[in-house]
This record gives structure tokens, sequence and C-alpha cells, in this order.
């Protein structure tokens, strides 16, 4: 079993982090993929660098892919990438991956892929922290459920935005190298954190999941999947769709409603419908402040 990181040489701002991994740690190069080098960390020996030169939302199945052409099974996968926004704000985000809607940037349509969340929470928090201790003005911050590829295993991306202004500079992508060694010298998955963190899906709010990041800040949470109010306009998100994100996120005991970004019509609806299925809703209230 093996965390595999995945790179695109098509990506500079994946690229960059790369590097910065590269430089900041050994790693042993064991095999080839997609002609590039596969390197393994020489002290986190279950940590795995790959290559790829297509994109990464498009390149479906990799998890498969490295089981069959390198005999190695992976447990999960880190994508390392920019972030690309008309916003043009400067930010390092972290999101689970998968399709509520048509699978138009990759992935299956209606499909979600297993999140990570206390793995993408504690580098969300990681990055936070590593951000603070330099000059840099930087949005941090999740992202909702977005775009492929499909795989079999949890998945999470990390990302540098938001545009080639921020993917080209070193500073940015040595804070998300430096978080993820950070993270991967104590934990590998989900399995590796103790059960006292509640995990929630988050239902609500926009793109960059305000509530949801504010609420990981502040308090002993983790958050997997997240469904933004522009999908529940749309009319995308009903009862199979929350099925599919609780199943797809590992552990989850409740639902989190950002309930200011929802008509309180839907708020009700949604409250009624999970606790007739046995589902808590949680509020911030119930959840504990980090020390």
């Amino acid at each position: 079993m093996a965390v595999i990181i995945i790179s695109s040489s098509t990506d500079p701002a994946s690229t960059n982090i790369k590097n910065c991994l590269l430089e900041n740690t050994l790693w042993d190069e064991i095999d080839i993929f997609c002609n590039n080098p596969v390197l393994r960390h020489t002290t986190i020996k279950d940590i795995l660098l790959v290559t790829i030169n297509d994109s990464k939302i498009r390149h479906e199945n990799i998890d498969k892919e490295i089981k069959n052409q390198l005999n190695i099974t992976p447990k999960q996968a880190i994508f390392i990438s920019r972030h690309r926004s008309k916003m043009a704000k400067p930010s390092l985000t972290v999101h689970p991956i998968g399709n509520y809607e048509e699978a138009q940037f990759g992935g299956k349509q209606k499909t979600l892929v297993q999140s990570a969340p206390r793995l993408m929470t504690s580098l969300l928090r990681l990055i936070k922290e590593n951000l603070q201790a330099t000059t840099l003005n930087y949005h941090v911050c999740f992202e909702v459920t977005h775009h492929g590829p499909y795989l079999e295993i949890p998945t999470l991306f990390v990302e540098v935005g938001s545009t080639e202004n921020e993917w080209r500079k070193k500073e940015p992508a040595k804070i998300i190298a430096q978080s993820l060694l950070e993270l991967l010298e104590k934990y590998r998955c989900e399995e590796d954190f103790s059960n006292d963190t509640p995990v929630l899906v988050g239902v609500g709010g926009g793109h960059y999941a305000p509530r949801f990041t504010d609420v990981v800040f502040e308090k002993n949470a983790a958050f997997g999947h997240m469904m933004p109010s522009y999908h529940i306009e749309a009319g995308t998100i009903d009862q199979e769709a929350f099925e599919k994100a609780l199943q797809a996120t590992p552990n989850a005991t409740g639902i989190y409603i950002h309930k200011k970004a929802l008509k309180k019509s839907q708020v009700t609806e949604y409250k009624k419908l999970f606790q007739d299925k046995g589902i808590s809703v949680i509020s911030s209230k119930e959840l504990t402040s980090l020390k």
C-alpha cells in the first residue's frame, strides 16, 4: 500500500510543487511511469511521487494504471496542481473530487470519488500555519467537490491559484510542499487519525466553501464532500446525491448546513430529510473549539 503524489509536466504549479518536494528531502528513483521517473521518499518508504504528461483531471483510473504497471497498490492519491479562477485571487486550496452532474471536466457523471476528510482538513490547517510564517498574502480555503479524474481510492487535490503569475512562483509552491511533507510524516490516510474528530458533509455556500473553511479553522471537525448552493439551485442535488456524498465521505458522522447561504425553506427541508434518515445535522455550537 502506498500514498501516491501525482504531478503533471504540463502544469507549472504542479511542477513547481514537485521541485520543492525534491529540494526539501531525498527521493530514490525506483521505476518509470508515463516515461518519467517514479520516486520513493527515502525515509517515508510508502510515499511515491509520479509524473504524468497530460491533464490531471482527465487522466482516469490512474490508481489502476499504477497498480498494473508498477505492481504497487495505491491507498491514497494526492494531486498537486494549479488552480484557475477568473477572480485571479492568490490562493492555496484543497478539495475532494467528483461530479454532481455531467462530467464536463473529467471523471464520471454523477459520481463522487472517495474523499479523505481528516487528511484534507489537516493539510489545509498546515498550509494556513505555514503561510502565516511568511509575508505572502494568499487566501487559504477549501473548494467544494468538483471535476475529475475518476479513481477508486480516496483522493484530494491541493492547489496554487489563481493565475500563471502565482503558478510560476516558488514561494507558494514551497508552502504546499512543506505542508505535504509535514502531514505525511505523521499521517498517510484516514485510518491514521483518531476517531475524536467529527467528519461532516457540507451543504450550501459558494465554490470556495467559506463557512466550512471557517469551521475547521475554529473547531474540531473535518469536511469530506461539499455541495455548493449553485448545484442546489440548479436542481442537481437530490436525495441520491446526498446519499452518494455520505457514502464517499469516510467516517461521516453528520451534515453541516450553511444556513445563511440557503433559503429557510431549503434548510427546513434538508433538516427533516436527514433527521428522517437518522443522520445528524450538526451546528457549530455542538463542535468543540480547537486548542
